[in-house]
């Protein structure tokens, strides 16, 4: 005998209509960041040696002395929320605080010639080389000018990226 129960209509399946995104409005992108303010890039760098209490804060001050003794024309700025730059013809050092050390970054070292062997930091690096400074390291001070002169004049004699700006808040 025949099973008389009601069969369920199957259910239609139905296609979920694709959902549509709203259009983002494009934000217009700058052409170029505004131009850093030396004198706040340097009450920033006054500041962040200042509120670096012990050896690092030191040995910072010293860096940037010996930055301006070599490169009376250099201009300083505070880029990557915290950092002190030093530009001539584009960027060509940087300097950091970290637990242990200070990092002395040149953007173009690997374009340098380093005959005092100053360099011990990123040298397998095609760009970039630094010098890492711990607490009791005795700076070579002569061949540290002559490695900045020398970067402020790859930057005067070749085309490097100009600085941007500081890109740190406003």
């Amino acid at each position: 005998m025949a099973d008389k129960t009601p069969t369920k209509p199957a259910k239609a399946t139905k296609k979920a209509a694709p959902k549509r995104v709203a259009a983002k409005a494009a934000r217009p992108r700058k052409a170029a960041a505004e131009p850093s303010d030396p004198v706040r890039a340097a009450e920033r760098i006054d500041r962040m040696i200042a509120d670096i209490c012990d050896w690092r804060g030191e040995r910072l001050a010293e860096i940037r002395r010996l930055i301006h003794e070599a490169d009376p024309e250099v201009v300083e700025e505070w880029k990557w929320m915290g950092t002190p730059v030093w530009s001539h013809a584009g960027m060509y050092a940087n300097a950091n605080a970290f637990k242990d050390k200070v990092k002395l970054t040149f953007h173009h070292g690997a374009q340098l010639a380093d005959p005092r062997k100053l360099f011990n930091a990123g040298l397998n690096g095609n760009k970039w080389r630094a010098i890492d400074l711990r607490e009791g390291d005795r700076i070579d001070k002569t061949a540290l000018k002559a490695l900045l002169r020398e970067a402020v004049a790859y930057n005067t004699t070749h085309s490097v990226p100009k600085s941007k700006g500081s890109t740190a808040f406003r």
